[in-house]
Order: C-alpha cells, then sequence, then structure tokens
C-alpha cells in the first residue's frame, strides 16, 4: 500500500531530476563547473529521491509463508 506521501514522491522524481540535469548544464554553459565533474550531484538528487519515497511508505511485516503441505497420492 502506498501513501500519498509516497506517490507524490514518484510523481516529483522526474521534474526534480531534469531541473537539476537543466542547472548542471546552465552552470556547464556559464562556466562555473564542468558538467563532467558534477555527475555525482546526479546520483545525490537520485539517492535522496529514493530515500524520500522508502520515508513515507510504511513498514508492513510480512508473516511468514506456511511450510508447504504434502498432497496425498
Amino acid at each position: 500500500m502506498k501513501t500519498r506521501g509516497s506517490l507524490f514522491a514518484q510523481a516529483v522524481r522526474g521534474p526534480i531530476m531534469l531541473i537539476t540535469v537543466g542547472a548542471l548544464f546552465a552552470m556547464h554553459q556559464a562556466g562555473v563547473i564542468s558538467f563532467t565533474r558534477s555527475w555525482p550531484l546526479i546520483l545525490i538528487v537520485v539517492g535522496i529521491m529514493k530515500l524520500l519515497e522508502r520515508m513515507y511508505v510504511p513498514y508492513v511485516p510480512q508473516a511468514a509463508a506456511p511450510p508447504p503441505q504434502e498432497r496425498p497420492q
């Protein structure tokens, strides 16, 4: 079961990634930072988004599966 917050985090992941990549390209064009040196920032943003998604998912313990039963032959 996904909560409203989890669905929101999934919905904004794409736009946030596009904004991040666009900002990095803009900084590259302005000569502030080389795009090839800024790729770790993309990994950080992806990691933060995944953490936000998992933070909103409630923990539901899974019951152990019952042992397989033998069928009479």
